[in-house]
């Protein structure tokens, strides 16, 4: 009977230490105008891509590996974190306006992409992002021509998401 009860406690820790790792996945733990920027380094470790904007540090956080969320963390020159936001929501895609957005735009929003493809007859290159709202989980890809521009817009719900096929008798 004792071995059964030390084979618990090991689930007990494993659960423990697995929702340990995810306690930093969102920095939910981070208090806006309080926290530094080495706290959040701490949490939700190494940013997978930094910018300036108007003095302050943009941290971008991608999660994955399949990047249905994208954290920006705002650092003041002070090196206080200012906010920290998730940017992989509908409502942001509809700020990416074909003919009018460029890479640097949409980097600065959504931060890297999740895939980066070529269409060599089109000649336009494709970031793929994926995201989910609250009903379901989304497909986004946004084509640029090679002036950096974006072109067209395409949000498909992700294939994981539509019912198996039906066989046809």
């Amino acid at each position: 009977m004792a071995r059964h009860a030390t084979r618990g406690r090991g689930w007990v820790w494993a659960a423990a230490w697995l929702l340990a790792g995810c306690a930093s996945y969102d920095g939910y733990t981070l208090v806006p105008g309080r926290s530094t920027a080495d706290e959040v380094r701490s949490t939700m470790g190494v940013p997978s891509q930094t910018l300036s904007r108007e003095g302050d540090s943009l941290w971008y956080y991608s999660r994955g590996p399949l990047g249905f969320h994208v954290f920006v963390v705002r650092i003041a020159p002070d090196g206080v974190m200012r906010s920290i936001e998730q940017r992989l929501t509908l409502e942001n895609v509809q700020r990416v306006v074909p003919g009018t957005s460029t890479r640097e735009d949409v980097r600065e929003l959504f931060g890297p992409p999740f895939v980066v493809s070529e269409l060599p007859r089109l000649q336009r290159e494709v970031w793929e992002y994926q995201l989910r709202d609250v009903t379901f989980r989304w497909k986004l890809w946004l084509q640029f021509s090679s002036d950096g521009v974006v072109r067209e817009v395409l949000q498909m719900r992700h294939p994981d998401e539509d019912p198996a096929p039906r066989s046809w008798r």
